[in-house]
């Protein structure tokens, strides 16, 4: 079976919910947007996508893959102290009516997205803001070193 399931027990496809990650990714970077996957926050969640611009603002993308999994997951309320700006990430044929409308809406596959609905803004904390970016620097320094490990590691 291809199917996941989640706490609530309603099945999530992976493959929607990577496909909807790289297209988003790719979408951010291609903004020039430094992107971290699955990045852990104070808090002791992990964000979906972290992606930091270059004036130093905070972007989290919470993807979902169907209306059961935004429904069961309300962890995303944690993720608005984490950030200068809140996304959600769907598919084209996801019903938008039921996310928040103070919430932005990125429409995605996995080869690229589309910004839908600009997210209200709310800058985030100076303390947090400089010791959520020391940490965003390392784990993408420590995924960079061990990605190269491993690839040397082969030879």
């Amino acid at each position: 079976m291809t199917e996941a399931v989640i706490r609530s027990g309603r099945p999530v496809r992976p493959q929607t919910t990577e496909a909807l990650t790289r297209g988003v990714c790719r979408f951010l970077t291609g903004r020039g947007l430094s992107v971290v996957r699955e990045f852990s926050l104070k808090s002791k969640r992990r964000a979906d996508i972290t992606a930091l611009d270059h004036q130093g603002q905070f972007i989290i993308v919470e993807v979902k893959s169907s209306v059961d999994d935004f429904r069961a997951d309300k962890k995303w309320l944690d993720y608005i102290a984490h950030c200068d700006v809140f996304y959600f990430a769907v598919t084209e044929n996801f019903p938008i009516a039921v996310l928040p409308d103070e919430r932005g809406l990125i429409v995605a596959d996995g080869f690229g997205a589309a910004i839908v609905r600009d997210a209200v803004p709310h800058p985030m904390n100076g303390n947090r803001r400089r010791k959520q970016l020391l940490n965003f620097a390392r784990a993408a320094a420590d995924r960079l070193e061990q990605q190269l490990d491993q690839r040397l590691t082969k030879l």
